[in-house]
């Protein structure tokens, strides 16, 4: 009797071995799937102007004039009374001072009040590439994020390989590149990633 009580002794210690294991190893596969939120520098806000960009500009008591300007492919834009001004690269708060101190100059106006705002940023873009059904440029809006970015490029085909976008950033002189889960940020595992001018988003196929 003492040695069937053994054997079974032994037995049942095997047995509880093997469920601890596949246990240990079910939380483990577990914790490895678990995605993880994206790792990136936060984006840096671009508010100059750039070739393309549309403002307004408003000239305090001068009603009559033409308010929304676009800057031409040489950085310039002609501002009544002042003529052509190079404002690529220039803040909205610097295009304002600009007009400004060249209307006083001309003695066009002595105290005058310029007011400007930026319409549309077309010169800040994002790239989307690979299993989008619209790959290329898309104007950088306030707020956007990958998802949207995608979404912008008419969304992902049939052939992407959604746990595996790449998303590349420069930053301090580097350019960064992040692994992306698509499904993790549209089932609310991981946040959506927000993005800045000059960002690039592959998006690869999925291997066969």
């Amino acid at each position: 009797m003492g040695s069937v009580a053994l054997r079974l002794a032994s037995r049942l210690h095997v047995l509880l071995a093997v469920v601890l294991m596949l246990a240990i190893g079910s939380a483990a596969v577990g914790c490895h799937e678990r995605p993880a939120p994206v790792v990136l520098p936060p984006p840096v806000e671009a508010t100059s102007v750039g070739v393309g960009d549309v403002f307004v500009l408003h000239i305090v008591g001068e009603d009559k004039l033409p308010t929304e300007f676009t800057v031409a492919p040489d950085g310039t834009v002609d501002v009544p009374y002042v003529q052509r001004l190079k404002i690529a690269g220039l803040e909205p708060q610097e295009i304002s001072e600009l007009v400004r101190n060249r209307l006083m100059e001309a003695q066009v106006l002595t105290d005058p009040s310029v007011v400007v705002s930026v319409k549309a940023y077309n010169s800040k873009r994002v790239v989307v590439t690979g299993e989008v059904k619209n790959a290329g440029a898309l104007p950088l809006e306030p707020g956007m994020t990958l998802v949207r970015a995608v979404s912008e490029a008419g969304g992902l085909t049939s052939l992407a390989r959604k746990n595996a976008i790449v998303l590349r950033r420069s930053a301090q002189g580097k350019t960064l590149a992040v692994t992306v889960d698509y499904d993790a940020i549209t089932n609310n595992e991981i946040p959506d990633v927000p993005l800045q001018a000059g960002d690039t988003i592959h998006v690869p196929p999925r291997v066969f």
